[in-house]
């Protein structure tokens, strides 16, 4: 089954539906605002990355489906694909509507792939996570998946990001460690980052000039609730076919050097 999204609830459609092609259009969206505003309603995470490339799947004049490439926080994520650090990219987004049939996702994307291409974009990264996820009721909010997408493309399984602990707040989503280090230093954003927890109960700083380092301390663990999580699952393509031999020499491979088996199970959650 495969995964879709609807006003950021899960449902599921059987991956051997067949798209009508004839139906769908794939093409490029100029803007942030339309792109943003569809991932915000329907994507899980409710948050839209630093977009670079955006791409939409129209039936009719309807969109129904949205592919977001991105710049990742993090530049050690970019520095592992073989190419020029402005000639990789993340997939930081992919949301499709309830309505789009099963084998949908691996149509866009790899129309996707050709307009990348054309751009000269020469290797991708993406990330699963497979850790389910609850609010504070029990309610599942991300069933979590294991990249079965990327997998029907046969992107090369990179194996796992590094493991870490994540702080879960009531509603289920992650409070991330980009938004808690940026309490803690002062960065741009940090006001907003401070506004979701006081959303989720914590008491407003009385000076935003206080010690915010010992403010955060003390309402983080009251609001929120820590988790283990083994690491992301990464995935990896050379858009570009002169780099496919040293895409592929980045697999994980196993005891005898072969590449390892695509991961087929979710996490278990932590009780």
């Amino acid at each position: 089954m495969n995964q879709r999204w609807y006003k950021r609830l899960n449902t599921w459609r059987d991956e051997s539906e067949i798209i009508d092609t004839r139906a769908h259009e794939v093409a490029e969206i100029f803007d942030d605002n339309t792109a943003k505003t569809f991932v915000a309603e329907h994507h899980y995470s409710g948050t839209y990355p630093a977009a670079r490339e955006r791409f939409g799947l129209y039936r009719g004049a309807q969109l129904v489906g949205v592919a977001v490439f991105s710049h990742p926080p993090n530049e050690a994520v970019l520095h592992r694909l073989p190419c020029e650090r402005m000639a990789g990219i993340e997939l930081g987004r992919f949301v499709l509507l309830s309505n789009v049939p099963g084998n949908g996702e691996s149509w866009f994307l790899a129309r996707c792939f050709e307009h990348l291409r054309a751009k000269g974009l020469e290797a991708l990264v993406s990330h699963s996570d497979p850790l389910p996820r609850r609010d504070r009721a029990g309610k599942i909010v991300l069933p979590g998946h294991v990249g079965n997408i990327y997998q029907a493309t046969n992107a090369v399984y990179g194996g796992r990001t590094k493991a870490r602990g994540i702080w879960i707040l009531p509603d289920g989503t992650v409070f991330s460690e980009r938004a808690i280090t940026k309490i803690r230093s002062g960065d741009r954003g940090y006001r907003y980052a401070i506004e979701q927890l006081v959303k989720h109960g914590a008491p407003r700083p009385l000076d935003l000039g206080q010690d915010l380092d010992a403010w955060l301390r003390e309402v983080l663990p009251a609001v929120a609730r820590r988790m283990k999580h083994r690491g992301n699952h990464r995935y990896l393509w050379a858009l570009d076919k002169r780099l496919r031999k040293a895409v592929t020499r980045l697999a994980l491979v196993d005891e005898n050097g072969n590449p390892a088996k695509y991961p087929k199970q979710l996490d278990q959650e932590a009780a």
